[in-house]
């Protein structure tokens, strides 16, 4: 799609209607008042016990006839009180029962709208819509609008972040988009046998509660110690494979769509643009299959993952899109810390690499779980070297190059004058990479 071109001129501004949210919302806000008492149960159990069992059943059914229309009627005034308008310049949003919140988002700070759905809320035709905004520590969210609605709307602040007039916005509709993967459920469940974080924690969820058996034999203890480890062992085997299950990846005008989930399923954005750093993840076992995971840092937004799993070559065609012009180095052209760094780091400083290419900063490190950082020159935000005095007297040095996501990508153990010159070097590169670069807009 191509944006129209701007009036320069003073546009008139079009009347706002707010709408509110959809209907079967005051249904998830009743439950508030509910979790409350939950939440003090939970808290307390010992007291909660106790209130309860003086309760007698005439009690319990007053209280159920009492609590049940209190929490509806909450649900259903906060849903009234709730409105969110498109206006020519922001997205507001106004909540609150008793005290008032009207939020005021910029369109052109938009840096991604994911639609997610909640197993529930598949089931009722409603999803939520999430936005990640600069600036912003959390996603603000419309939660619950008509399925329908949820990517109407999506599409028409995508295109007025893209540079559309907003008489011409909602008339645009959702940009097509070609898929370029689809995850096999197979490979996902392979990928997680063989991945050395689940049967970690389930080791240490079948072997630490009996040992605290023997050395306590306290059952509380047990059980505050084994349902965590359970819950950690479920969430890196069977937690991951309901939250990543037919992970697709397409491209669109608009950047990246992520659409992933069995039960509750999520459509994200990969913002054009904003992605700081490119991961690329290999555990031990996973190198016979030669397949890797892709991390990204996003400015602005808390997507993380863009592949779980793939063989590296597909994985590589993906990561081309999202940084154009950035051809993945192969491992012989990593070039490793000199043999004294061994001083410092005792074999795994074998694990750690380094390249530098006209586009890309790109850095390795792990011996047994391999990552490679790959940094384009024009995302780095400051260039620092850092030299402790065990590496002054072996002679080696850290750099470290920090991104507009927060992050840091380090080369570790170079050669004090290779530091000191790639500090230099790096610096100019940054500056000339910005200088070059396309401006972070969406596409259009």
């Amino acid at each position: 799609m191509t944006a129209p071109d701007v009036d320069d001129g003073i546009r008139e501004e079009r009347p706002v209607t707010e709408r509110r949210l959809h209907p079967v919302t005051p249904f998830r806000r009743a439950w508030a008042p509910v979790a409350v008492i939950v939440g003090w149960a939970v808290h307390d159990p010992n007291q909660a016990q106790e209130q309860l069992t003086r309760l007698t059943t005439t009690t319990l059914l007053i209280a159920l006839a009492v609590l049940v229309p209190a929490a509806s009627l909450y649900g259903f005034l906060t849903w009234w009180f709730t409105h969110f308008a498109v206006t020519d310049t922001e997205l507001r949003i106004r909540t609150g029962l008793l005290f008032r919140r009207t939020a005021h988002i910029r369109l052109e700070r938009i840096q991604a709208v994911d639609v997610t759905q909640p197993l529930l809320a598949r089931v009722a035709g409603v999803a939520k819509l999430r936005l990640d905004v600069v600036g912003a520590d959390k996603k603000d969210e419309l939660a619950f609008l008509g399925e329908a609605e949820a990517r109407a709307l999506r599409a028409e602040l995508l295109a007025r972040a893209a540079g559309f007039a907003p008489e011409t916005a909602h008339e645009v509709g959702e940009a097509p988009s070609r898929q370029l993967l689809r995850l096999p459920a197979r490979d996902l469940a392979v990928s997680l046998l063989l991945t050395g974080a689940t049967w970690g924690s389930l080791a240490a969820a079948l072997v630490v509660p009996p040992v605290l058996w023997l050395a306590t034999h306290s059952v509380w203890t047990v059980l505050a110690t084994g349902l965590p480890l359970l819950g950690a062992a479920g969430a890196s085997s069977v937690g991951r494979f309901v939250g990543e299950y037919d992970w697709t990846v397409g491209e669109s005008p608009d950047g990246l769509r992520i659409d992933h989930g069995l039960l509750d399923r999520s459509h994200e954005t990969v913002p054009p643009g904003r992605v700081q750093t490119v991961r690329i993840v290999q555990p031990l076992l996973w190198r016979r299959r030669d397949w890797v995971r892709v991390e990204l840092d996003v400015a602005g937004s808390s997507n993380s993952v863009l592949i779980p799993v793939a063989p590296r070559e597909l994985a590589e065609a993906v990561v081309a899109r999202v940084l154009p012009g950035v051809t993945v180095p192969a491992a012989a052209a990593l070039s490793r810390p000199p043999r004294r760094a061994g001083r410092c780091l005792p074999v795994w400083w074998r694990g750690h690499g380094l390249v530098v290419t006209d586009v890309v900063f790109a850095a390795r490190h792990g011996l047994l779980r391999r990552s490679l950082a790959l940094v384009p020159h024009a995302k780095v935000q400051s260039v620092r070297l850092t030299q402790g005095p065990w590496a002054r007297l072996w002679r080696v040095a850290d750099v470290h190059v920090d991104t507009g996501a927060d992050k840091s990508v380090t080369a570790r153990l170079r050669d004090a004058g290779e530091a000191a010159e790639l500090l230099r070097g790096q610096a100019e590169r940054s500056r000339t990479g910005r200088r070059d670069a396309r401006p972070d807009r969406w596409m259009a």
